[in-house]
């Protein structure tokens, strides 16, 4: 730790909406160190600068605060960065790595099962209508009066899931209890890799044709950026479901909401945004046939336990001059 020894370090944490690092972490041996400062809102600009331009180390919540080089160049204290989670895609390793400053990372906790349990949340409110039948009953309302088409049931459809790794197969395991058919595409699936999984390997454009639900549960990369544009959702049934518990950037945002008015899918179920919070005059917000919530997949307790653990760890290491603690390589 590369601090003057007549001052105490400063630590930031950004993007820490849930207010939930200082609650659950044991930071007595950090406070005793260092000065400490949380910011909860999301910061832009000049005034993520100005949070950030005393800081001797920074906490990240996820990849809510984009950190690139123009950003680390205005923050000529930082020696020390640490992320929330395993996978950061906002971060410039390479500025970082040129400034010499490590980045640590904490472990995820039960994130993939609890993303998969959000998948089926929005998938089961969506089928039965809930939001909408909900929204009925405090109005005084019964059932009698509930919107056409009446809600589905999910035993014998098929459930078409884009991408099949750690979430992908647990989404696929629920399906299967539920009676439904799974089919299965990504960019290097194999028929033996989708049999593993008790699916069935496809073209995204048969997924997308076939599919009562499609869940899309891949990494962004490049070449998946857009993968849903508007030609592949218009290959999508009239009374389809689309759900986005993953990231944004798999489906462009704009082509949704006109496939959506056209009702190739019919619904869409999404839990993630290409701007977060989703701002009040996104279109989105105004659809009937869209179920939002607020990027929760895994914005669950045992979750925040298991990073403010994390950074904790990494800090305490940091502060005392110890071997730095899940040290992402500088070439990643």
């Amino acid at each position: 730790m590369n601090t003057a020894a007549h001052a105490r370090p400063h630590i930031v944490i950004a993007g820490d909406a849930e207010q939930a690092l200082r609650r659950l972490g044991d930071w007595r041996k950090i406070d005793a160190q260092a000065d400490v400062t949380v910011h909860h809102q999301p910061l832009q600009g000049k005034a993520l600068v100005n949070a950030l331009k005393d800081a001797h180390a920074v906490v990240l919540v996820r990849d809510r605060t984009p950190f690139d080089a123009a950003l680390l160049a205005a923050l000529p204290k930082l020696r020390y960065l640490v992320f929330t989670g395993t996978r950061n895609t906002t971060l410039d390793l390479a500025a970082l790595a040129a400034r010499d400053i490590p980045v640590s990372h904490t472990e995820w906790g039960p994130s993939k099962e609890s993303t998969c349990e959000m998948t089926w949340s929005l998938i089961l409110a969506a089928t039965r209508q809930l939001e909408q039948q909900t929204a009925l009953l405090r109005r005084g309302q019964w059932r009698a009066d509930q919107p056409e088409p009446l809600a589905g049931v999910l035993h014998g459809q098929t459930l078409g899931l884009i991408g099949l790794g750690e979430i992908g197969g647990r989404v696929a395991k629920v399906g299967q209890a539920l009676g439904m058919k799974v089919i299965t595409w990504s960019p290097r699936m194999t028929p033996e890799r989708a049999a593993q999984h008790g699916a069935t390997a496809v073209s995204l454009e048969e997924l997308l044709g076939s599919a009562q639900v499609v869940s899309l549960h891949l990494v962004p990369t490049p070449a998946t950026h857009h993968l849903l544009n508007a030609q592949r959702l218009k290959l999508m049934q009239p009374g389809s479901l689309l759900v986005n518990t993953s990231r944004s950037a798999l489906v462009d945002g704009a082509a949704l909401v006109q496939a959506l008015e056209q009702g190739r899918p019919g619904f869409a179920a999404l839990d993630v945004f290409d701007v977060e919070p989703l701002p009040m005059g996104d279109p989105l917000r105004r659809m009937p046939n869209v179920l939002l919530t607020p990027h929760l997949g895994f914005v669950t307790e045992p979750v925040y336990q298991r990073f403010a653990a994390g950074v904790t760890e990494c800090l305490e290491a940091w502060l005392n001059r110890q071997p730095l603690i899940r040290v992402m390589p500088a070439a990643a």
